[in-house]
């Protein structure tokens, strides 16, 4: 039998309220029924893991209660853990989300290794390095970029105001706001460069296959930062160009790729002007997930 929202009671334990939660979340098809009961319980009390486990055995308070059925009954809505707690941890660092940005998720991780380890690569130029992040979102991308290499500086761009509030806070949240801009505007049209390293995560989901992705993703994610259009490939043909005039001499160009993409990717990159160098990097799940390719001097 499903334990019904009845039974997030003061009399309930952490420990109590916690298992019952994963019941009702494994009932309900939930993926990681017992990872999301944690999070969202440590979240309702406002504890860390060791204060749960310390105070496995405390009652409920009334509000800690009703906190925790709100959280439990979004959750079994299909919202996501992190859209519920409005943070995500990406590269170790912790991110505030908002409606216009999407979730960080570990694939994009890839990209943050990637550029590492080109940019350990390039010849110094004697200036700054500076970096642009095409389509910012959260600014994840940008700001693990910049928290791995101090010297640096970088811009976010995003057609979304709400999503450049974000990622402002986040720049300031983490000790990077004097090293990190934002700007308004579609891709880099408002950038100039030369950036050594131009970075981006942006829409590549062919617009028919949206209806199909799953609902913690089709009804959360913003879709101006999943719709690719028809063939998946709108935003590369766009931003690829762009990059390339704005890159510096040497300078690279990485972007995240959906699966199956990265070869007409190089194709885009290739018919810019830019040289392939290395093959994509992969994901965990074995995905070629990060293309990359450089501005050869002249």
């Amino acid at each position: 039998m499903v334990p019904l929202a009845t039974d997030f009671d003061p009399g309930h334990s952490i420990e109590s309220a916690r298992r019952v939660l994963a019941a009702r979340l494994q009932s309900a098809g939930i993926e990681q029924p017992a990872l999301d009961a944690r999070l969202l319980v440590g979240a309702a009390l406002r504890l860390d893991l060791t204060g749960m486990v310390t105070q496995a055995g405390r009652q409920l308070a009334p509000e800690e209660a009703a906190r925790l059925e709100a959280y439990a009954q979004r959750r079994l809505a299909h919202e996501p853990v992190a859209r519920i707690l409005g943070a995500r941890e990406f590269w170790g660092l912790p991110f505030q989300l908002s409606e216009a940005t999407l979730v960080p998720r570990p694939d994009t991780e890839t990209v943050v290794e990637l550029a590492l380890e080109i940019f350990h690569g390039l010849t110094n130029s004697g200036r700054r390095p500076c970096i642009a992040d095409i389509g910012t979102g959260s600014g994840a991308i940008l700001l693990a970029l910049l928290h791995e290499i101090p010297g640096a500086v970088g811009v976010g761009t995003d057609l979304s105001l709400t999503a450049l509030k974000t990622a402002r806070d986040n720049a300031a949240a983490l000790g990077l706001a004097d090293r990190a801009s934002f700007v308004g505007c579609s891709y880099a049209a408002a950038l100039r460069g030369p950036f050594d390293l131009v970075v981006s995560n942006p829409p590549y989901i062919p617009s028919a296959e949206i209806p199909k992705l799953s609902i913690e993703v089709r009804e959360h994610d913003p879709h101006l930062a999943l719709d690719g259009g028809n063939d998946g490939y709108d935003a590369y043909r766009a931003l690829i160009p762009q990059a390339t005039e704005r890159l510096a001499p040497g300078g690279a160009l990485i972007v995240e790729a959906g699966q199956g993409q990265a070869r007409n990717i190089e194709t885009l990159m290739t018919a810019a002007a830019l040289v392939v160098d290395r093959p994509p990097k992969a994901d965990l799940a074995g995905i070629p997930r990060a293309v990359s390719a450089r501005k050869m001097p002249p």
